[in-house]
């Protein structure tokens, strides 16, 4: 194999790689006999795709060089170039051709000798694999070739491949070849025949005489003067080997006054042998005897010459080929089929081909070849025949007045490595669907539940998958079974056999071994006692079974247990598979245990710091928190409301940047920060927030986050009035929505956004005052309640908006779980936090729905208040 990375100029390269091609007259005319005569050739398109697909190539060909490159079959982007002419210097395959040698080019771009091709300079081929064709003469007459857009990393076994196939390709010219010889020399012959190229004859049987015509008496060498008008002189001229079977023959039509056909040889005087076919009958007087003996004879020299070369092609041949007659028997066998067959041509001419073969009869080869006779077109097919030829065949028949030719090969190697790649293929896409499978759910024991339907029938006749709970039960959450009449007993059997099985049984070993354990279905059943578990296994009747423990980090956590029909050995490969498949649930259910406890932990962790809120005469707080439905994402959301020591109502809401347990906790330190800043004194929202990141900025506590913070102020006068002022700051969170008593919806103020805390500590904070009546209501929330991924935060604003003015007459706990319900429907994609306060009208009793008073009224402002 040559690696075409050397160094010569391009054009240099393939015009000298030309010139020797066309200087070999022998190959040129070798190439020009296997050129066909029209283009297409089913099987050379065949051979141009297998070797595409087995090489990972987008496009094949195989071309013949004379004194220019034909295009003989294609696959691919080559398909439409099928009978195309180009200039050898024009091409890759004159120097696979001129070296006779395999020719790899792995990277065109970069190669010197083609580089400048403008098949590479177009981006058409990128890496190019060719195998020369050798004729059945030893000439190299094209190539067999695969290339691609794509540079490719080709290796010897690729090149040792191409070559195999291309030893098929030039046997199928070759064949194509004969058949176009055979039938012009049969052509010939029969217009040879029709132009008067046939001699007759007339032996008198009484006299002796025997009178040929001119052409008969030159088709045995005599001249006109020189023939003596005998029966010896015939048989002086007929073969020593052959003359006793044709005496016999002629003898036998006359006794018989039958018909006389006969071929043998004639030994001219010149020592040239030429072959003779006659036909006679014998004729009769009015008493039946035998009067004359007439027919013709004709020259089949040159039929027996064809034959002769057909023979030895046949069995220079790297294919097994046989011929059958039109009663199916064998009537020609070459060196290759009788290897292939494992029968020598002595014990195969003449015999019948299905008593020769028995397990062809009622097979696809039976099918095939009688089609191909009964409508006269050719067939090709692969087909597998058991022992004791146990092999894979690629098979082409071709019907003929005489009967069937038959060339085939045997491809099972191919086969196993097509079948190899299919099965690895195939489990590589179970891999990936199970990965889909358990990735793709919240609910791992649900998912892994499903795996049984993604094993059956891929891995297993039938399969069961065993859990163990978090309390150290087991219990079989699913099941399937291949044939669908037999999954109700399946069901049956996985109801009952675990509580039925010993710990000893294969489920249990593999749980405490963390090992596959095999066990034939006998052993199972001498376990299992009489009972339901018992009669559902031997109805099933498998083989036996493997049970696979599902690992993960040490742990096992279920068995994957499969189940193999009678007389069924399952592949290593398949069982190592399985083990992956249930490795892979296993991690996956290990994950979920883990994120299970992770989110309790972070969850518990937040809720405890998310404490009841305070309840001052005729103000109304709720507030809500639910963490995030997916993955870890329990994480920063914190509401908060207290009494300052002035007796002001301060209701907090905010957002750690994160997701995880570390922004629960940092969650937790900013509460408690800004709790301690807020009750410390009496400082109003922007001091509160100023005096939050200061501090945040001291302790480096390396967060971001947003924040607004509320308080709920009211004078002597106001409380008069009937109304109450709400003073608030805003660190980069979203502005509180105020609902009034007559259903409208409004925003406290347009939002101007402070800085985030924990950007700049000396950033300047600034408060926002509104003046509320009673009986309204105010709503602080976190953006996971209005964010969605397929829309933008104005959008879920928006819907906000509409639902609280919907909403606007229930009391307030049921207004925050409507909400809740109506805008994430109780499973939201970012935790939520929630605080709203409701303010009753002062000069009438607490409402019963606002719950018992536990904080007097005090309100910063008012003379009265201590």
């Amino acid at each position: 194999m040559h690696d075409a990375s050397g160094s010569r100029p391009a054009a240099t390269a393939r015009s000298t790689a030309a010139a020797v091609v066309r200087a070999d007259s022998g190959r040129v005319q070798a190439a020009v006999r296997l050129r066909p005569a029209e283009p297409g050739n089913p099987a050379l398109d065949r051979i141009s795709e297998l070797a595409a697909r087995l090489l990972g190539a987008r496009s094949a060909q195989v071309n013949l060089i004379d004194d220019v490159l034909v295009v003989a079959g294609g696959a691919g982007g080559a398909a439409t170039t099928v009978g195309d002419e180009m200039p050898v210097e024009e091409s890759f395959c004159g120097l696979a051709v001129a070296d006779r040698a395999p020719v790899v080019i792995r990277d065109a771009p970069a190669d010197d000798r083609v580089r400048d091709l403008h098949w590479v300079t177009g981006g058409q081929i990128g890496a190019y694999l060719g195998a020369p064709l050798q004729g059945s003469d030893g000439n190299t007459v094209g190539t067999l070739c695969v290339f691609d857009p794509q540079p490719h990393a080709w290796s010897d076994a690729d090149a040792g491949v191409l070559a195999q196939l291309a030893a098929s390709a030039a046997t199928e010219l070759e064949l194509a070849a004969l058949v176009r010889e055979y039938e012009r020399v049969r052509v010939s012959w029969r217009l040879a025949i029709d132009a008067g190229g046939v001699g007759a004859f007339d032996w008198d049987l009484r006299t002796g005489e025997l009178t040929w015509d001119e052409r008969l008496i030159a088709m045995f060498g005599y001249e006109p003067d020189g023939f003596d008008h005998t029966i010896e002189a015939f048989n002086a001229r007929v073969h020593p080997a052959d003359l006793p079977r044709v005496s016999e023959a002629l003898q036998n039509s006359i006794e018989t006054r039958g018909a006389f056909e006969c071929e043998y040889r004639v030994a001219l005087p010149s020592g040239e042998t030429r072959w003779v076919q006659a036909r006679g009958r014998t004729l009769t007087d009015a008493e039946g005897t035998a009067t004359r003996f007439l027919g013709a004879a004709y020259d089949t020299t040159d039929m027996h010459t064809e034959d002769v070369r057909v023979t030895r092609v046949l069995e220079a041949m790297p294919a097994g080929f046989y011929s059958l007659d039109r009663d199916w028997r064998f009537t020609h066998v070459n060196a290759e089929a009788e290897r292939l067959l494992w029968h020598s041509r002595d014990e195969l001419l003449g015999e019948l081909l299905w008593d020769a073969f028995p397990a062809a009869v009622n097979s696809v080869f039976e099918e095939h070849y009688r089609t191909a006779v009964r409508t006269g077109r050719p067939t090709s097919f692969d087909a597998y025949y058991p022992p004791p030829l146990d092999g894979w065949y690629e098979v082409r028949a071709w019907p003929s007045p005489d009967g069937l030719a038959v060339y085939f090969v045997e491809v099972t190697e191919r086969r196993q490595v097509q079948d190899r790649a299919e099965r690895s293929a195939q489990r590589l896409s179970l891999l990936a669907q199970v990965s889909s499978e358990l990735a793709g759910s919240l609910d791992a024991q649900a998912a892994t539940a499903h795996l049984p339907r993604l094993v059956v029938p891929a891995l297993a006749d039938w399969c069961i998958v065993t859990l163990v709970d978090d309390d150290g039960r087991l219990r079989d959450v699913g099941h399937w079974h291949a044939d669908p009449a037999q999954r109700p007993l399946v069901a049956r059997y996985a109801a009952s056999r675990l509580d039925a099985m010993p710990a000893t049984g294969p489920v249990g070993r593999a749980l405490l071994s963390g090992e596959p354990v095999h066990s034939p279905a006998h052993e199972v059943l001498a376990m299992l006692p009489p009972g339901e578990a018992h009669d559902a296994l031997e109805l099933l009747g498998p083989e036996g079974g493997v049970a696979l423990p599902l690992r993960a980090r040490g742990r096992t956590l279920g068995v994957l247990t499969l189940f193999f029909r009678r007389g069924w050995t399952p592949r290593q490969e398949d069982l190592a598979t399985a083990q992956d498949v249930a490795d892979r649930a296993g991690l996956a259910l290990d994950n979920a245990r883990l994120y299970r406890q992770q989110q309790q932990l972070a969850e518990g962790l937040q809720r405890s710091l998310l404490t009841e809120p305070p309840e001052p005469d005729h103000v109304e707080v709720a507030v809500r928190y639910v963490p995030a439905a997916e993955a870890a994402r329990v994480g920063g959301d914190w509401y908060d409301a207290f009494l300052q020591p002035c007796g002001a109502t301060m209701l907090v809401i905010g957002d750690v940047v994160g997701h995880d347990t570390q922004a629960a906790a940092a969650m937790g330190q900013l509460r408690g920060l800004l709790r301690g800043i807020a009750t410390y004194s009496d400082a109003p929202p922007a001091e509160v927030l100023r005096g939050l990141d200061a501090s945040m900025a001291v302790l480096a506590t390396d967060v971001l986050a947003t924040a607004a913070v509320a308080r709920l102020e009211q004078s002597s006068d106001e409380r008069a009035r009937g109304v109450t002022r709400l003073r608030w700051a805003n660190a980069g969170h979203l502005p509180p929505l105020v609902l009034q008593a007559d259903g409208s919806v409004a925003d406290l103020a347009s939002w101007h956004g402070d800085l985030m805390l924990g950007v700049d500590p000396e950033a300047v904070r600034q408060e926002s005052v509104v003046t509320l009546d009673r009986g309204a209501t105010v709503l602080l929330y976190t953006d996971g309640l209005v964010e969605r991924r397929d829309s933008d935060l104005d959008a879920g604003v928006l819907r906000l908006r509409q639902v609280l003015a919907e909403l606007a007459a229930l009391p307030l706990e049921r207004l925050l779980d409507e909400v809740l319900e109506r805008l994430v429907d109780g499973r939201p994609e970012d935790d939520v936090a929630l605080v709203a306060v409701r303010l009753h009208p002062q000069d009438r009793p607490r409402p019963a729905e606002a719950g018992a008073n536990r904080v007097p009224d005090v309100v910063p402002g008012d003379p009265a208040s201590p």
